[in-house]
């Protein structure tokens, strides 16, 4: 049996499966966030690493196994979010700084944007670690006796009592500190953000062997570590997928191509080799979590797609939700949310299906910015179960729209990455296009314009 790590933003998954990469176990645990400024987002590590360990020891509990019986473990993980840490301690020195922070964006636009895109694939946007690790450096005033990590990092040094500092290709192409061509620490750009190399991890492929891991009284080898995006990728078999989550991430594997990305994308490491393009939206499944926490429309987010079907149209509303920025294929971290259309006879139905479908316009600019379009699109994640919502996404992309049958595929990715040869599982449910949304598209781009000016 195989543990599958998840070690998500609002959240971390486990699954025990087999290895056909049959699901025997399921744990899930919530982990919280602070937002202790307007765009500053953070997490604590320590509760990220607790929250594994529970979320496992549910997952076994499901499966009826003990940690004893696992033969291995692999581990997926919100990417970018930037841990550093006391190397003799092993406490962290400043909170977790969470991908969605945009404290940085200031100091991005100072960055010679034509170089690190040129030599990492990225974008010079708050979003990747580099400028948050520049920034605790500053902020703590130390330099020495440090370690810096991703999450996989932090949680592999965790699992391995802090014997192991390593990372893996995919997350260290997230830094702007990688060469993607080399896949190697670039000395020019650690000199460009004060970087002393000793901080960092070495770099592995993401099937590797990366130590042995204490979990749960148990010896488990730590088999494999992806992105998480990445690690979803491998286990739609590198096709175009979509992982519709806080965010919404689409990723197309472009074999060794590693050349820099079209405008509005970024070009990465994929896992088990070859790189990939991708286009990132911040906030997808966030909007209705904010219409649930913060405006009180929704008692659960579940309930979306049934206020969704309850009206004909949005009646002209729009929600462009740049609650953190906004990314692919824009790139505007200043920008911020927008509501666009209301009127007296607005209702929270209206809003609610106006988030959903923000959800898919979003993600059909994405696939405009790609320099061909897929034919089909895979997706997964947990607003997959929304019907309204893909079948409004095949609508706005006029293309077929194929669910996983496994909806967590970004664990099953860290799994699929030990067993490479496990077969996949077919589309557990298919959308075709049924209308023309095209008026509507018109409606939103309208909308981007307003919030980008």
């Amino acid at each position: 049996m195989l543990l599958a790590i998840d070690q998500g933003t609002t959240g971390t998954t486990c699954l025990v499966v087999d290895d056909d990469l049959v699901v025997h176990g399921r744990g899930y645990v919530e982990v919280s966030l602070r937002t202790p400024r307007p765009g500053w987002v953070e997490q604590d590590p320590e509760e990220l690493w607790t929250s594994v360990e529970r979320a496992a020891e549910i997952a076994l509990a499901s499966a009826g196994i003990a940690a004893q019986e696992l033969g291995a473990l692999g581990m997926a993980n919100q990417r970018e979010t930037t841990i550093v840490w006391d190397l003799r301690s092993g406490e962290p020195v400043y909170p977790a700084i969470v991908w969605q922070d945009r404290r940085t964006a200031e100091r991005c636009r100072e960055l010679p944007a034509d170089l690190i895109r040129a030599r990492t694939g990225l974008t010079c946007d708050p979003y990747f670690s580099a400028t948050k690790l520049e920034w605790i450096l500053g902020e703590t005033g130390r330099r020495d006796g440090l370690a810096f990590g991703t999450v996989d990092t932090w949680l592999v040094w965790k699992l391995t009592r802090s014997a192991v500092h390593a990372t893996d290709v995919t997350n260290a192409s997230r830094t702007l500190l990688l060469d993607l061509a080399t896949l190697a620490w670039d000395e020019e750009l650690l000199a460009l953000f004060g970087v002393d190399p000793a901080l960092l991890p070495d770099v592995h492929p993401s099937a590797d062997a990366f130590g042995d891991g204490e979990l749960l009284g148990a010896t488990v080898p730590i088999a494999a570590l992806a992105g998480d995006q990445q690690a979803a990728l491998f286990a739609h078999g590198g096709g175009a997928k979509v992982t519709l989550g806080t965010g919404a991430f689409l990723l197309v594997g472009t074999g060794g191509d590693c050349s820099p990305p079209p405008h509005g994308l970024v070009r990465t490491a994929a896992a088990g080799g070859g790189y990939a393009l991708e286009g990132s939206v911040f906030v997808a499944g966030a909007a209705l979590q904010w219409l649930r926490d913060g405006l009180a429309l929704l008692a659960d987010t579940a309930e979306s797609e049934e206020l969704a079907r309850s009206v004909a149209s949005t009646e002209g509303v729009y929600f462009v939700p740049a609650l953190t920025g906004l990314g692919s294929p824009h790139w505007a971290p200043d920008a911020r949310g927008l509501l666009s259309g209301l009127s007296t006879g607005t209702r929270r139905e209206h809003l609610v299906r106006a988030a959903l479908e923000s959800i898919a316009y979003q993600v059909l600019d994405v696939v405009d910015a790609l320099p061909e379009r897929p034919t089909v699109l895979g997706a997964d994640g947990g607003a997959t179960a929304n019907s309204f919502l893909m079948q409004f996404l095949s609508d706005a992309l006029q293309i077929p729209v194929e669910v996983a049958a496994e909806r967590e595929m970004t664990a099953l990715g860290a799994a699929a990455l030990i067993r490479p040869d496990a077969q996949r599982r077919p589309a557990a449910a298919r959308y075709e296009p049924r209308a023309d949304v095209s008026g509507l598209v018109a409606g939103w781009r309208g909308a981007i314009r307003r919030t980008l000016v």
